[in-house]
């Protein structure tokens, strides 16, 4: 079982080839233009200048995946509200890294005094639903083709779990 904790600057290579990654294969990110080094950085210190969670799952001294959560929207009415990502490498799925992310940044989040944490997925990511309704998480929300990638029209889902009833 990999260890998850916060990421670091050291970090940043590892985070920047998954992202990558992500970019070049997957509907996870919705991005055709691959990030860099610089950009990964000022995301990183960002969310945790603001007190939001950036961690990694690490075996051995790599990387396996990255999770955090920050704004559902800049607005004063969804301040108990968060959005998570996980990302996890190809080469560690179905090892329990996105399930040992996900329970930390839930953690986190109840911790923090929020109340709800959403996730938005690619309707056809069936391991990253299937991953969030093992965690509690409800679907409330499907979009049908408000994105595009690899000359198709994506489905956004939204998967939410209550964490708090303050």
């Amino acid at each position: 079982m990999p260890t998850i904790r916060d990421a670091t600057e050291a970090d940043l290579p590892q985070i920047l080839a998954i992202t990558n990654a992500a970019i070049l294969e997957t509907t996870a990110v919705w991005n055709n233009t691959l990030a860099t080094l610089e950009a990964r950085g000022a995301w990183m210190r960002d969310r945790q200048g603001r007190g939001f969670p950036v961690l990694v799952a690490e075996d051995n001294g790599q990387v396996l995946g990255f999770a955090s959560f920050g704004d559902f929207r800049p607005f004063e009415g969804y301040l108990h509200t968060v959005e998570h990502s996980i990302y996890v490498a190809t080469s560690a799925h179905r090892r329990g890294v996105g399930s040992a992310l996900l329970a930390t940044l839930v953690e986190r989040a109840t911790a923090m005094g929020k109340h709800v944490i959403v996730g938005g997925i690619e309707a056809g990511n069936v391991a990253s639903l299937a991953l969030h309704a093992r965690a509690g998480f409800v679907e409330t929300g499907r979009m049908p083709e408000v994105g595009q990638k690899f000359g198709r029209w994506l489905d956004l889902v939204f998967m939410q779990k209550m964490l708090n009833s303050g």
